[in-house]
């Protein structure tokens, strides 16, 4: 088997120690293939008897089974701890964290037996302190502490709550050190394993109130602390008009994206299973199609996901089901209609549509998201490595560990009455942490056809290039005020783009945001940019984009 660099390199770094080992991935990447390989060599090696393969959920039993039974590994996917023994016809097994958290002591019996050492594989190991009371960490600590080896897969090896994960390395600021690491940043750049994603950014207005207060109207792009989970709650109610105009948007992009590929599939992320099912209703009434719906409560999800990535159908409605882990790479379009908003759980939906299908494979994913600054900033930052996005999380959870989960906010407690919502608008796209606007991207689309692209090809590709190579796709659609803006107001669009610009810069040179202002002030002959003119302004963003293009 031709392996990638970064499995040939974690290959060898693994067995050459034997010390536990953490393998950061992007999703797509081949983190399934290279723990199989690693098992393997350890079997021929002679160095282990049995494998064992914790995942977080019950349909990933099935998936890791076949993918071990390719390389000549037959793990029991049907283990239940009742049974207390392994057969003498398998490998191993595959088994789930909440199955271990239920009898560590068992499975302390069946992987630590010293007369036949294991290898214990842990999927998706940041899940370990899921559970109620935080009992998994604890349980794995209790059932595998005593295991010959333990290797730990991960595309988010962090957590929002802060908790330490069991078998991990820490570094003296308490962030996870990864012994290898291949994550969607790096992936993108070699252009052969992972897709660029596109976000279109769904505006609109919602209407509320909390318990007797007065009523509250909010777009969602102007929401606070205070208001953003009541909006977004209003926003993903399946009786207001702002989610059913969502879904009809991205239904006709997945058409368009069908002309090109015609198995493309969409993926609808919901908050709970309610919401699943009248998402569900709202595409089968707008498109005529039948639409899937996989939940954790019906013992057929794993089927139905298993038939749904054969399949050619278009759409497919989940909980959490198809959150991580879960392989479609027939997946183009996901609606993000999910109150969640931790930049973990965001990384882990985005990273179902990212695997590249063969290296014919051209096609640039959409996630159509709300358009809250919380994820409007993590799709910003979505090519980010791992490592930046350790070190925010962590800052993230010194101060607080609440915020970004289900409700949060000042909100938080009291309880929201819906009103309505109005149908969404597209405000922008997010492409590469840069921003398109809609008639930009409408241009772009124009020109991509008469040049004769793919009808299906993401416009703000297109706008990109046009962007670098100095035609705008829609003159002074970005930086030009407005007849009717004052030019305190035309000032103020300028500087919140090349704040923009400025963090993608810094995200891509690791550079301080200071650092960056201070050498733009150098270049431009001004002491601070409150005092730029309009014209040095749009100065600044012409320097800044030769230096990203540099970058």
């Amino acid at each position: 088997m031709k392996l990638r660099k970064w499995q040939e390199d974690g290959l060898r770094k693994f067995l050459g120690t034997q010390s536990d080992f953490l393998a950061v991935a992007t999703p797509g990447a081949g983190k399934t293939t290279f723990a199989i390989l690693a098992a393997q060599s350890m079997i021929d090696r002679s160095e282990i008897k049995n494998l064992y393969v914790i995942v977080p959920t019950a349909h990933l039993r099935g998936q890791w089974a076949r993918a071990a039974e390719r390389e000549g590994i037959q793990l029991d996917s049907d283990f239940v701890n009742r049974s207390q023994t392994q057969a003498k016809d398998f490998d191993g097994i595959v088994a789930t964290y909440q199955s271990v958290a239920a009898n560590p002591l068992l499975w302390r019996k069946l992987a630590c037996d010293p007369r036949r050492p294991s290898l214990v594989i842990f999927d998706e190991i940041h899940h370990a302190g899921d559970a109620e009371n935080l009992a998994w960490g604890a349980a794995l600590s209790e059932a595998f502490g005593g295991a010959h080896r333990r290797l730990s897969l991960s595309g988010t090896p962090f957590r929002s709550d802060g908790k330490l994960i069991p078998f991990l390395n820490y570094d003296v600021t308490r962030r996870v050190v990864a012994d290898i690491n291949y994550d969607y940043g790096m992936a993108l750049q070699d252009q052969e394993v992972v897709r660029p994603v596109a976000f279109p950014a769904m505006d609109g207005e919602a209407r509320w109130r909390f318990a007797s207060e007065h009523p509250m109207s909010q777009k969602l792009s102007e929401t606070d602390a205070s208001t953003t989970a009541a909006a977004l709650k209003t926003a993903l109610d399946p009786s207001g008009q702002w989610i059913p105009s969502v879904l009809k948007r991205a239904h006709e992009e997945l058409e368009l994206m069908r002309q090109d590929k015609p198995d493309c599939g969409g993926l609808v992320v919901a908050t709970d299973q309610a919401s699943a099912h009248a998402y569900a209703e709202i595409l089968r009434q707008s498109t005529g199609d039948v639409v899937d719906v996989a939940v954790s409560d019906d013992p057929a999800a794993s089927k139905i996901i298993d038939r749904f990535g054969r399949s050619t159908s278009r759409w497919i409605v989940a909980v959490q089901m198809i959150s991580e882990g879960v392989d479609i790479p027939r997946l183009g379009v996901i609606v993000y209609a999910t109150r969640t908003r931790t930049e973990m759980f965001f990384r882990q939906v985005v990273g179902r549509c990212v695997r590249k299908q063969g290296d014919e494979d051209e096609m640039c994913a959409r996630v159509f998201i709300p358009s809250i600054a919380q994820l409007l900033t993590i799709a910003a930052g979505i090519e980010r490595t791992v490592d930046a996005v350790l070190a925010d999380e962590e800052s993230k959870v010194r101060r607080s560990t609440a915020d970004g989960e289900g409700e949060g906010g000042r909100g938080s407690g009291r309880t929201t009455e819906v009103l309505g919502s109005s149908a969404a608008a597209h405000a922008f796209t997010i492409s590469s942490g840069d921003a398109f606007e809609e008639a930009e991207l409408l241009h772009a689309r124009r020109l991509g056809q008469q040049a004769g692209l793919p009808v299906g090809t993401e416009p703000s590709a297109i706008a990109r290039l046009l962007r670098l190579s100095g035609t705008s796709a829609q003159p002074g659609a970005t930086v030009e005020p407005a007849v009717h803006q004052t030019l305190s107001e035309a000032k103020k669009e300028v500087r919140d783009l090349i704040t923009r610009k400025v963090g993608r810069l810094s995200r891509i040179t690791r550079k301080p945001h200071s650092h960056i202002h201070s050498e733009l002030n150098r270049h431009c002959h001004e002491k601070a940019i409150d005092q730029a003119t309009l014209d040095t302004l749009k100065k600044r963003l012409l320097v800044l984009d030769k230096w990203i293009e540099s970058a």
